[in-house]
């Protein structure tokens, strides 16, 4: 579908409130889709991004021909990402060439001479689990039901609520379920996992997603088995040019919308005066890249940064919905050590995902939570983008991704280019390398990199302001899940809306997606459970359509005006 096909209804679907003046602060994936979405029902949005280009976590970087990912590169929840493209008068197959991975992803586990490839679908994977362990594949069709389960009634009955209240936990759906539910909750993803299978390779597969979350499944709770459905179940998807395309796409029907977007716009406080019972927000001070100090006023303030950064630096103590003290208490989640790398030659003994998984892999996810260093062999993951996307990298070579997870330490320092990062961060990437070399069987591996960027915790909390160094937000704990995560509204400021993966319902694009219809529905005073407008449209729906253009949107500085 090209652009001027697209379909353009004036508002999101429902009941708008009066019009208001919104500022949004950060333009990450829950900024562009806060600001989208409320610019479509009809309010005067402005965005401001004290970055350069629009993205947050989702980022890009390009050298030498070769193009990365920085960020996000699991497209999961396909019907979460669409839905938000409808409610903005267009579809994921309008915007995005969607293609299906199959395999999802492959895994090597250490001590093993071959990799498994994990396929799509819940029939291949548990003939997969079947030919690990003989008579196991039951025990696995068993357990992706239970996780379907558990991820329809996450869907229509958890995610898109701010529990504001409590009454959609009544449905008739929720109060069948609620012996399974409490025993989800009362047990860890581990504990489930371990009961049901004893080969330590499908404990390891089951258990990983919980680090997607922001946790390890020696602490998210059974519930997330859910995640298991949506990789092993619906498959695991990638759009062409990579999640930078998508936010290209979010940038192009936001500023559709309306949207005025500010990057190189660092706020520096919300305004507040006084209001019945407490205060309420008047606009956002901010800095532009010239230093120039600037006022906008509004009645909504959404702040779509990391939580922590936007209570404790744009707000007085007084204004706080939670002092610093209550800080210590949570859980910051991993960060991370990334490695861009542009290797010369082939790499086909990796797949475009591909997990490698230590042995003693309780004893990294122990260091992850310590604060140490990981050990020289640990768990990590490398995006092959090049496998299905020649577009980025030089004909005949790669473009490699690696993520690895770690304590969120910014102590240790910022990355680099070519080698100029932190000791510590350099020395886990090298770490990270070598054992990538020798478990895939690519030992020039290192001798091959051309080009080569490291990003360190010390980069998440400079360039996305995150709280400890944190790679993707809040962990995903019982006591940080549900209504027990931060809420999308401040306790003590009328008007001031929060998004992102900082609070409710969670980390990660579709969860970030969400917070923004959650802001809409605040905006608007709903309170019922459930997505804005039409269903979500299922799955099979959303692969192979005919595809719009690929085209990139400018990510850069706005120029149209916008009066301060």
């Amino acid at each position: 579908m090209n652009r001027p096909q697209r379909q353009r209804a004036a508002r999101v679907p429902g009941r708008p409130r009066h019009a208001s003046t919104v500022v949004v602060v950060g333009g990450g994936i829950s900024g562009l889709a806060t600001a989208g979405l409320l610019a479509r029902d009809g309010h005067a949005v402005q965005l401001l991004e004290q970055q350069p280009v629009l993205g947050g976590r989702a980022g890009r970087w390009e050298a030498d021909g070769f193009v990365f990912d920085t960020g996000p590169s699991w497209y999961l929840m396909p019907e979460v990402i669409d839905h938000w493209f409808r409610l903005m008068g267009s579809s994921a197959s309008a915007e995005l060439r969607l293609r299906r991975l199959d395999p999802g992803y492959r895994v090597f586990f250490e001590g093993e001479q071959r990799p498994v490839d994990v396929p799509a679908g819940r029939e291949a994977a548990a003939a997969l689990f079947e030919s690990l362990d003989p008579g196991s594949g039951g025990a696995l069709t068993r357990y992706l039901e239970e996780a379907e389960d558990a991820y329809t009634v996450a869907l229509a009955h958890f995610l898109y609520d701010d529990f504001a209240s409590l009454r959609g936990l009544g449905h008739r759906e929720v109060l069948s379920r609620l012996p399974r539910l409490a025993a989800l909750l009362g047990q860890t993803l581990h504990g489930r996992v371990a009961r049901r299978f004893r080969d330590p390779r499908q404990r390891q597969i089951l258990g990983y997603p919980a680090v997607f979350l922001g946790t390890t499944p020696y602490r998210a709770p059974a519930l997330y088995e859910l995640m298991s459905h949506l990789d092993l179940t619906q498959g695991v998807l990638y759009p062409e040019g990579g999640f930078a395309a998508l936010v290209d796409a979010m940038v192009r029907l936001a500023r559709d919308a309306g949207v005025q977007i500010r990057t190189g716009a660092r706020a520096e406080s919300i305004v507040t005066g006084p209001a019945p019972g407490g205060a309420r927000v008047e606009g956002v001070v901010w800095r532009d890249a010239d230093g120039r100090q600037h006022r906008s006023g509004a009645s909504v303030v959404v702040g779509a940064a990391d939580l922590h950064h936007l209570e404790t630096e744009l707000l007085p103590p007084a204004l706080r919905s939670q002092p610093e003290s209550a800080w210590s208490r949570r859980d910051p989640g991993p960060g991370a050590v990334l490695a861009c790398l542009g290797v010369r030659g082939p790499l086909p003994e990796l797949a475009h995902h591909s997990l490698f998984f230590s042995r003693d892999w309780q004893d990294g996810f122990a260091r992850i939570g310590d604060g140490r260093e990981p050990a020289a062999t640990t768990s990590l993951y490398v995006s092959r983008t090049s496998a299905t996307d020649p577009g980025v990298a030089p004909a005949g070579d790669e473009s490699l991704f690696v993520l690895v997870p770690t304590a969120a330490a910014p102590a240790w320092g910022r990355g680099g280019v070519g080698g100029a990062g932190s000791p510590q961060v350099e020395a886990i990437a090298d770490a990270a390398v070598r054992q990538i070399a020798a478990w895939a069987q690519v030992p020039d591996l290192a001798e091959r990199i051309t080009v080569r960027r490291t990003i360190g915790p010390a980069d998440f909390a400079a360039d996305v302001n995150a709280w400890r160094g944190g790679a993707l937000g809040l962990a995903h704990t019982l006591g940080q899940s549900a209504f027990f995560r931060p809420p999308n509204a401040s306790r003590r400021v009328a008007g001031l809306l929060y998004a992102g993966a900082s609070v409710r319902p969670g980390i990660g694009v579709p969860m970030c997606l969400i917070s923004a219809e959650l802001v809409l529905k605040r905006v608007r005073g709903e309170r019922r459970p459930g997505p804005v407008g039409p269903p979500l449209v299922p799955v099979r729906g959303l692969v192979d359509a005919t595809p719009r253009p690929a085209e990139r949107a400018p990510r850069d500085r706005e120029e149209a005006p916008w009066p301060t």
